[in-house]
């Protein structure tokens, strides 16, 4: 999903201004994360995220740090206007974001036209940087030793030590020129509010005698943390008069950003034990997100002065105890970052009372846990697919299902400690995802070596299908990296290549650096069902590629590619490419034809929405549409001679199945059979199964027909933290209407998604999955199923150090897996032989067929293996299987093969079970020696051999050699001379052998061995 790729940029963090180098302490990024600004003991630098370059920097004088505290921490303001420093002595340092639009900070220097080419912008390095100038606004001191701060639109909030309490306070009015709208609203509602944690103002705490030591709060969810001094953390929402719980269409109909903040408003209203909020009343509403058993002997232990400086100190080490919380509003889940350097995901509790059981994350290969440190920061990327977790001696990234895709702590190999760079290897302090969550910023300890350098960029591959989980994109494994993009040829390889872990079978497509450079960050990346053509789509306009003439075409006008931006997700069908876009506020699907120039005159159709579009998805020639108002369109594709156009089938409303439109990620059907041998395609709408992927919930929308012949729908949920799935609508034999989920561990098949039977709906806050028909567990990440070739193509992470490199590489590795074994041994469990002879068929033509039916084999044989020392009635059926797996490769002419080859892997302990099931070894080899098969009835002598049923004189042997001699393999016949003086040291069986076969005397005749 996420790898990082070659090697971090080291930026400089020396201010431009002359003065001492001082470490930085922490970084804040502004609204947008377009900018950022590192924050030393006494000073603070504003930067551009892309290219990365200092704008402004502010220092503070002696004077300001001895009267005011150093700095300690930074955070912006939610309008990006203002800048809030927390100090060490309690004081708020607000800091003045100007910009000048008219000014330019850098210029290149003129260059001749020849030299220019060389000198040519990256990507997002197009557009010109922006003058930002930063001043000194004020000091607001707060009383009762400040913790933590967290400004918002119309105030600032912070918690204080003594009392322990949250406060806030509304944004400062210097002169009337300040006194804008924003700060009239502060003054008019007087934000002068306190609120002293105990149990009549916060009752649903869970300990009362606490402070909040940390406030965290999510600009763009409007999600608010509290990380109380117990160790504890608290999900809170603050209910003013005017805020109300918001209705379904408010949670159908909101943006983005706002949809997912009225979830968690809706969320906390639901969970909340306390009456409803009185309109003159102002209230924190809250519930425990991560709790801890704390000892009783804490719980009696005696009062302590507050001035004591051990007051306020843990009395206990408690591992567990809260350090950091991320959450994930996209798949309503909670990370936790704790002291003892664990990681925990738990998802949002959904009934008053009842934590989830969470999941602790485990690092691979990681001997020694106590080197991890504590958890120092945690953010999940924006798609919500991944989390970065830096500790105080390393760093990881982590998938939302719980599999670690990288993670360092501390180089593998010996390095030149004194040239070597990357000391974020070694641990992190701070870091954040840059917009498109193509780079990775981290801050790493300084050094006494290397005060300078602790910024560091990480440059990463992620799938395509974060961006956009379309079925052409799952099809291949399609890589997008920050200005290329990498797609997996494997399905037009020869089946070795595919499977040979040292083939490059990966294209590199580079993205016009001209579309780049001002439309930097991808957002949408689409591949057609053949592979040939592929669709970019950045923050404006688009562009498309075709492998067959290797060529990018972009839109000549540029005016028309910077007025519309896609939002919804592009397609292939066959070579037009459909695209959701919204141009001037209006939203539009527009088809492309990649044989004509882009532009607004080569559209071929325009079909207007009244709705942006949140995912588009193409199920053979129709076309599916889910906007966010809640709502189902399916399009016919309807060619003509001179173009094609769209015609609409039908819509259905989806209020009251899904709550929040914008967090379904996939979207799909499965059309019963009749229904496409028979049936109309625009009544499809009426009778399909819908596929969903909603907030890392797999659900199946079944149809009902009410007495009104109303559609309705019943909602299924197979499973949990789904990361992605691919549906197999005509797959081989078995795998039609399959439906494959991978959560993180493992993927999960559901055979016949349209047989799965109905469930019962759970009460609230209970959940069950689905049982799958086969789980395949995986040691890397998978990216696409080759359905063909029966393998699943996946990439793992790989870093490398050298003696002779300052830096880390990294790299990803390809990795493959086959399937064929795990359905055929769902059939052969459920005894259905015929119906796995009928699957294998379809793949017996493969180099690796007679392996995968090996691997088969040896599993059952060592199942059998272990369930002999358990009851009569398992090992009875561990029999069964047995004897079904041996009639199943009867079928086969590889039957043979497949069972030496096994026994020659398994024990010998296990041969005697075997071969009761299969047959003598001598039989088998009569049979093989009989049919020519001379390779084959070599290694069954080897068997013969180990379990002593040779006959005196090695008759069987003798045979199989002169057998060799008339089909002249003479290679054969040395590994059978070498088999003969190997058993017999005296050499007498092999001079034996010898002169019955005349051999030596062939050889003198003329015949060479």
């Amino acid at each position: 999903m996420y790898f990082p790729t070659a090697a971090a940029r080291r930026l400089s963090s020396v201010p431009p201004i002359p003065s001492s180098i001082e470490p930085v302490i922490c970084l804040a990024t502004s609204p947008r994360k377009t900018l950022f600004c590192s924050v030393t003991r006494n000073g603070l630098s504003l930067w551009r995220v892309r290219p990365s370059a200092v704008l402004a920097h502010l220092a503070r004088t002696d004077t300001s740090l001895k009267a005011h505290g150093e700095n300690a921490y930074a955070e912006w303001s939610p309008d990006g206007q203002r800048i809030v420093i927390q100090t060490t002595q309690s004081y708020l340092v607000l800091v003045t974001v100007e910009y000048s639009p008219n000014e330019t900070p850098y210029q290149s220097p003129p260059l001749v036209p020849s030299a220019q080419r060389h000198f040519l912008p990256g990507p997002g390095e197009g557009l010109p940087f922006q003058s930002i100038s930063l001043h000194f606004e004020g000091v607001i001191r707060i009383e009762g030793q400040l913790l933590s701060v967290s400004p918002r639109a119309n105030y600032i909030l912070f918690s204080t030590r003594n009392p322990p309490a949250i406060q806030r306070i509304p944004w400062p009015v210097l002169s009337e020129d300040d006194d804008t709208e924003q700060h009239a609203a502060s003054r008019d509602l007087k934000y002068y509010d306190t609120w002293v944690l105990n149990d009549e103002e916060l009752p649903w705490l869970v300990d009362s005698d606490v402070t909040v030591n940390k406030i965290l709060y999510s600009r763009q969810t409007g999600v608010e943390t509290w990380l109380t001094s117990d160790g504890r953390a608290y999900l809170v929402q603050l209910y003013e008069s005017n805020d109300l719980p918001p209705s379904q269409s408010d949670l159908s109909t909101t943006g983005d950003e706002s949809a997912h903040a009225a979830r968690f408003r809706h969320h906390e209203r639901m969970i909340s034990s306390e009456p409803s909020v009185p309109e003159a009343a102002i209230q924190w509403h809250g519930t425990c997100i991560h709790n801890i058993e704390v000892p009783k002997w804490v719980q009696k232990r005696r009062q302590v002065c507050p001035d004591d400086p051990e007051a306020y100190r843990p009395a206990y080490n408690e591992p567990r105890r809260a350090e950091v919380v991320a959450i994930n509003a996209k798949f309503s889940l909670v990370a936790t970052g704790t002291q003892g350097g664990t990681v925990e995901y738990a998802n949002l509790p959904s009934q008053e009372g009842v934590m989830p059981k969470p999941q602790v994350l485990q690092i691979p290969n990681l001997y020694n846990r106590e080197k991890m440190g504590a958890v120092r920061t945690m953010e999940w990327s924006s798609d919500g697919y991944v989390l970065a977790v830096g500790w105080e001696h390393g760093w990881a990234i982590w998938s939302v299902g719980g599999r670690c895709l990288a993670w360092s702590f501390g180089v593998e190999y010996e390095v030149d400690e004194e040239r070597f760079q990357d000391t974020f290897m070694y641990g992190i302090r701070d870091l954040f995802w840059a917009p498109g969550n193509f780079e990775l910023f981290v801050l790493a300890d300084s050094t006494p070596a290397t005060a300078d350098g602790q910024l560091f960029v990480l440059p990463f591959a992620k799938s395509a299908t974060t961006g956009q989980h379309a079925p052409d994109n799952t099809q291949y494994a399609f890589l997008q990296m920050d200005d290329r993009v990498l797609i997996h040829r494997g399905a037009d390889q020869p089946d070795m290549s595919v499977i040979n872990p040292e083939s490059d079978v990966w294209q590199r497509i580079k993205i016009p650096q001209d579309y780049l450079a001002t439309n930097w960050p991808i957002r949408y990346s689409a591949v057609s069902q053949d592979g040939r053509l592929i669709a970019i789509a950045g923050r404006r306009g688009l562009v498309h590629y075709s492998s067959s003439s290797g060529r990018w075409k972009l839109f000549a006008d540029e005016l028309q590619e910077q007025a519309f931006t896609v939002r919804g997700g592009l397609l292939w069908f066959h070579h037009v490419l459909i695209a959701s876009v919204e141009a001037s506020k209006s939203y539009q699907i527009r088809l492309y034809s990649r044989d004509l120039e882009l532009s607004n005159q080569n559209v071929l159709h325009r079909e207007v929405l009244t709705s942006p579009v949140v995912i588009l998805s193409l199920v053979d020639n129709s076309l599916l549409v889910y906007t966010a108002d809640n709502t189902l369109f399916h399009y016919l594709i309807i060619p003509t001679e001179d173009t094609i156009k769209l015609h609409l089938c039908g819509s259905i409303s989806f209020e009251g199945v899904v709550a929040a439109p914008t967090a379904v990620r996939v979207l799909s059907w499965l059309i019963p059979s009749a229904q496409k041998q028979l049936g109309d395609p625009t009544d499809d709408l009426s009778v399909a199964t819908v596929l969903m992927i909603v907030g890392g919930k797999l659900v199946l929308l079944r149809p009902r027909k009410t007495r009104s012949a109303e559609v309705k729908y019943d909602m299924q949920i197979l499973a949990d933290r789904i990361e992605f799935c691919w549906i197999h609508l005509r797959g081989i034999g078995t795998l039609e209407n399959s439906l494959w989920g991978y959560d993180g561990q493992s993927i999960r098949v559901w055979l016949n998604a349209l047989s799965i039977e109905s469930s019962p709906q759970p009460d609230v806050g209970e959940f069950k999955d689905v049982e799958e028909n086969v789980k395949i567990a995986l040691d890397f990440y998978p990216l696409s199923v080759l359905m063909d070739k029966g393998i699943i193509i996946g990439v793992e992470h790989e870093a490398a150090t050298r003696m002779s490199l300052p830096f880390v590489m990294f790299r990803h590795v390809t990795s493959s897996h086959l399937f064929i074994h795990h359905i055929l041994a769902f059939h052969l469990e459920n005894e259905q032989i015929i119906q796995a002879v009928s699957f294998a068929s379809h793949y017996q033509h493969l180099v690796y067929f007679a392996h995968a039916l090996e691997i088969l084999l040896h599993s059952v044989v060592e199942e059998d293996a272990s369930s002999s020392h358990d009851q009569d009635s398992s090992k009875d059926t561990s029999h069964d299987l047995l004897a079904r797996t041996i009639e199943f490769l009867d079928h086969f002419e590889a039957s043979l093969d497949i069972v030496v080859g096994c026994a020659r892997k398994i024990e010998m302990t296990r041969w005697p079970r075997l071969f009761d099931v299969v047959g003598s070894p001598k039989s088998l080899f009569e049979v093989c020696l009989a049919s020519g098969r001379l390779k084959t009835a070599a290694s069954y002598l080897l068997v013969l051999h180990n379990l002593e049923q040779l006959e005196d004189g090695h008759v069987d042997v003798v045979r199989l050699l002169r057998s060799a001699i008339d089909a002249r393999d003479w290679q054969l016949c040395r590994e059978l001379l070498r088999f003969l003086h190997s058993i017999d040291e005296s050499g007498a069986a092999l001079r034996n052998a010898l002169t019955e076969t005349e051999l030596i005397a062939m050889a003198n005749g003329g015949s060479a061995l």
